[in-house]
């Protein structure tokens, strides 16, 4: 009895931490910044926020979320009104990679596969001063499945992040006229 009482206080706290050394290591996703701008726990939620619209390219599906503030302002006509969207408007842009349906009868079909990022913007003019940037605030994450963590985009990432998504505002720059949002609000 003696011997298994020393063999179970050498086990039980080597397991103990073991496994709390796992959970340690386990990512909190919204513990994630982008280097002097937005992070992830300014989006926490967006999971449950509704559809905007979806889009594919040559290399992801999108999936375009927004929160209530901006889904209101889409209701209400903007930016096909000529009117703004409001501070604290808010999209999510995950990107999957596309893989081919084995059970669709259209064998080119393809279908959103694993995750590969996901894109914020938050209205905030406030925070983002620049002038060319309407006052939209941008972030990339990198998404990593193996791992099943997120890092802020960089420089070698397909349209260039410069770790504080530099390019949200050159690119967003070409829908100025829509205040700086490519996505319109799809019809049900």
């Amino acid at each position: 009895m003696a011997r298994t009482s020393y063999w179970m206080m050498a086990i039980v706290p080597a397991v103990c931490a073991a496994l709390g050394g796992a959970a340690i290591s386990a990512q909190d996703k919204y513990t994630v910044q982008v280097p002097g701008g937005l992070s992830f726990s300014e989006f926490r939620g967006y999971e449950d926020w509704q559809a905007v619209s979806i889009s594919k390219t040559e290399h992801a599906f999108a999936l375009i979320l927004a929160n209530p503030v901006m889904i209101e302002a889409y209701r209400s006509g903007v930016p096909g009104n000529g009117k703004p969207f409001p501070e604290g408007s808010k999209i999510a842009k995950v990107h999957y990679k596309p893989v081919k349906s084995d059970d669709a009868p259209d064998p080119t079909t393809e279908l959103p596969g694993e995750q590969a990022n996901v894109d914020f913007i938050v209205k905030d003019s406030k925070r983002f001063t620049d002038p060319d940037s309407g006052g939209w605030g941008y972030a990339a994450f990198n998404y990593d499945t193996a791992s099943d963590t997120f890092t802020p985009g960089t420089e070698k990432d397909p349209a260039p992040q410069a770790n504080d998504a530099k390019c949200g505002v050159a690119c967003h720059a070409l829908a100025q006229t829509k205040d700086y949002i490519f996505t319109s609000y799809s019809r049900r």
